[in-house]
């Protein structure tokens, strides 16, 4: 892999930095693009140093810089979006409406043109919110959900659902060698500590010994799958052959209700916070698991890390971040 070269949109994000971090070590020569709207430049900041990769500041909504239509590109990952339901954080889609709609429609038309003008190979990211509140469990490929156009959750999941409409364009039209994976929950270090997501959360609270705020009665269902996972199996999608307009889950299939889950970060902090329960927010779903059984056949994926040994190191990350913050305060 000498020689190819790869391209991440949301390269400076919680996924895409760990992407980025792996394709050098695979010695692919690595554009990463990013408008830090909710990326990080501390999460790329150990690569910059590299002499395989390239750090762009742009907005792929927008014009691309000449910079991105120069160099060589074997490999497209667009994985750039806002990606937190919480209504309460600054970097979730609910803050960011607009420039949700924007990156997952204007954005991904830009990137699948930049492929087709390179014969890059793409790779959407898509969600595990298309399938809305699923009246089918676990959620596989075929299912096509269980949507709310209009509701608080749509500027995401419906934009998502668009970039899926717009990549198979590209596939049926101009024969672009494309893909999607509906990526589940997932977690892991360099999460954002405003993320406001439940994993970010419960462990934040629990290491200032705060109370654990549960949405509703916690009776509903996530699959958290650690990041390390999710991004071989990002590139195992990506560089296997013969998958021309394929869709593929990738999630954990260690389905824990959101009570358990909180329950597993308090004891694993050894935190004295107590449970405090609220209003589910809107379209909240009730359960999600995804079929990986495509992923296994497609590309003898399965994840490996289970969420009791992924918490130890996401809360060790967290520790030392809320370290930083304190002496920095």
């Amino acid at each position: 892999m000498g020689n190819k070269s790869a391209l991440v949109t949301g390269g400076a994000g919680f996924i895409g930095s760990h992407l980025c971090e792996v394709l050098l070590r695979k010695k692919y020569r690595v554009i990463c693009v990013d408008n830090f709207l909710t990326g990080d430049r501390q999460n790329v900041k150990a690569l910059m140093d590299q002499s395989g990769f390239l750090l762009v500041n742009a907005d792929v909504t927008k014009k691309l810089p000449e910079v991105l239509l120069d160099e060589p590109v074997d490999y497209v990952y667009h994985l750039a979006s806002p990606a937190s339901p919480n209504e309460k954080s600054p970097i979730s889609y609910l803050s960011l409406p607009l420039e949700t709609m924007d990156v997952n429609s204007l954005g991904t038309r830009r990137m699948l043109r930049l492929s087709k003008k390179k014969k890059a190979r793409f790779v959407y990211a898509s969600t595990s919110e298309v399938y809305g509140d699923p009246k089918v469990h676990p959620q596989t490929e075929d299912y096509w959900g269980n949507v709310n156009p209009r509701g608080v959750r749509a500027c995401y999941d419906e934009s998502k659902r668009f970039g899926e409409a717009l990549t198979m364009v590209y596939v049926r039209k101009f024969k672009l060698d494309a893909r999607i994976v509906r990526i589940f929950n997932t977690y892991g270090p360099r999460m954002d500590l405003r993320d406001g997501r439940a994993v970010v959360n419960f462990i934040t609270q629990a290491l200032k010994n705060e109370p654990l705020t549960i949405h509703g009665k916690g009776s509903q269902t996530r699959s958290f799958c650690y990041v390390d996972d999710l991004v071989k199996g990002l590139i195992k999608l990506a560089e296997t052959d013969n998958l021309t307009g394929e869709v593929v889950n990738l999630g954990s299939t260690e389905e824990l209700t959101v009570l358990d889950m909180a329950k597993k970060v308090k004891r694993a902090t050894k935190s004295k916070s107590e449970f405090t329960y609220t209003k589910r927010p809107d379209d909240d779903p009730r359960k999600r698991r995804p079929d990986i059984s495509k992923a296994r056949r497609l590309l003898g994926w399965t994840p490996n890390v289970g969420f009791s040994q992924g918490l130890k190191k996401t809360i060790a990350y967290f520790e030392a971040k809320l370290r930083d913050e304190t002496v920095t305060a």
